[in-house]
């Protein structure tokens, strides 16, 4: 693959910047037939699909952050020379050519192809139909930016393929893909896996736990878990899990006292038999499954669990290996729950609403990757390179 120089990198973002930012009514146009043809009974989905004023100020923040950085392909990682005389240098290199797969979210056809773009990778859009219009719109800035700048087309494109056909794309490629990456639910990241016949990066669900030690402050907690749930129901940061301490002080009171915030709120809760002793009005769990669900919804499950270790086991058991939070004033208490907790984050005294590329100082993000290889958490520009080895002799044979 042809190895782009910051500069021109740099000048196809600007003009993007531009672009983007004069098609406003264009791109809102395309998105209000989206929105007038999407089945609002999914709140999390529609949440996703919208772009206002605002969504499109966050674009251009994305692609301003993105060009801002330093270009990540070819920084030196180790560089050495044997008793041989062989010199041997490991540098940072493009991935190649990139495939995501998203539901919904336009915005991600902005910062998915800025990110893989600036680091040099081809991308290739499988966005949802759902979002079509926008999406067409928004590629077509990307194309002129591209071409402003003597670039072809071909750095982004967006893939008109229905499922059968995507199926078949992914079975027998018509390029060389080198990563894909599925950014969605459990049923798309099973489909990608069952068909992909290159490497595929997890971006995977939320089913996030917080765990309430029974040192926990009150008042931390209630603030904490109605950030986590509330704030942003169609991020995969939500919570969706809540396991109380039986040996809380007043955990009764306490629970009753969550029940009454939360459903003023509106928010829906699932509680176990020990929490359906307290708050008999609530319905208890019914079927084990929905231990392992991502919510995306009003929806909380509470529980009672007996101790940390407990909790561990639990969270490790039932999570989606993406955020996890303990409540607790023991620092020591927190470090053993942070360490043995599998997740890509976790939290002490915090809302998981922070797994975020941007909260973490990591900047625009291709997708929250729960997998431990390549990269576990926010991929963001720097995690979109893979690396390569350069080394130099002068005649030399291995003997």
């Amino acid at each position: 693959m042809k190895l782009l120089s910051s500069d021109i990198k740099d000048k196809v973002l600007k003009s993007m910047i531009s672009i983007i930012d004069k098609r406003r009514d264009a791109i809102l146009e395309a998105n209000k037939k989206d929105l007038d043809a999407f089945d609002k009974d999914d709140q999390a989905l529609y949440d996703r699909l919208v772009v206002n004023d605002a969504k499109i100020d966050g674009m251009i923040r994305a692609i301003e952050e993105v060009k801002a950085q330093e270009d990540p392909v070819g920084n030196e990682i180790s560089n050495l020379t044997l008793d041989s005389g062989l010199k041997i240098t490991n540098k940072t290199a493009p991935f190649g050519t990139i495939m995501i797969i998203y539901e919904s979210r336009p915005d991600v056809t902005i910062e998915a192809a800025v990110l893989a773009f600036k680091a040099n990778n081809k991308i290739l859009l499988k966005g949802g139909k759902e979002a079509l219009n926008s999406n067409i719109v928004l590629e077509k800035c990307w194309h002129d930016a591209l071409e402003k700048n003597g670039l072809s087309k071909d750095w982004i494109k967006l893939l008109h393929l229905k499922r059968e056909e995507t199926q078949a794309f992914l079975k027998n490629p018509t390029e060389k893909l080198d990563l894909i990456v599925p950014r969605g639910g459990e049923r798309l990241i099973k489909f990608v896996k069952d068909n992909a016949t290159c490497a595929v990066l997890i971006s995977g669900r939320g089913n996030n736990f917080l765990y309430v030690a029974k040192d926990a402050d009150w008042l931390k907690t209630v603030k904490v878990i109605i950030n986590a749930k509330t704030d942003k129901i169609s991020g995969c940061n939500a919570l969706d899990k809540v396991l109380i301490d039986k040996n809380i002080p007043g955990y009764q009171s306490k629970v009753r006292e969550l029940e009454s915030i939360l459903k003023k709120l509106k928010v829906e809760l699932v509680v176990d038999k020990h929490i359906g002793d307290i708050l008999p009005d609530e319905n208890q769990i019914s079927n084990e499954d929905i231990w392992y669900e991502e919510f995306l919804a009003m929806k909380l499950l509470i529980a009672e669990i007996d101790g940390e270790d407990a909790a561990i086991e639990a969270i490790n058991k039932f999570s989606g290996g993406h955020s996890a939070s303990i409540l607790t004033e023991d620092k020591v208490l927190a470090q053993k729950f942070m360490e043995q907790v599998d997740s890509a984050a976790v939290y002490h005294n915090a809302s998981t609403r922070f797994t975020d590329g941007g909260q973490m100082g990591v900047g625009a993000e291709l997708a929250i990757s729960t997998d431990k290889l390549h990269h576990r958490g926010p991929l963001g520009l720097k995690q979109l390179v893979t690396n390569k080895y350069y080394i130099y002799g002068d005649g030399h044979v291995r003997v």
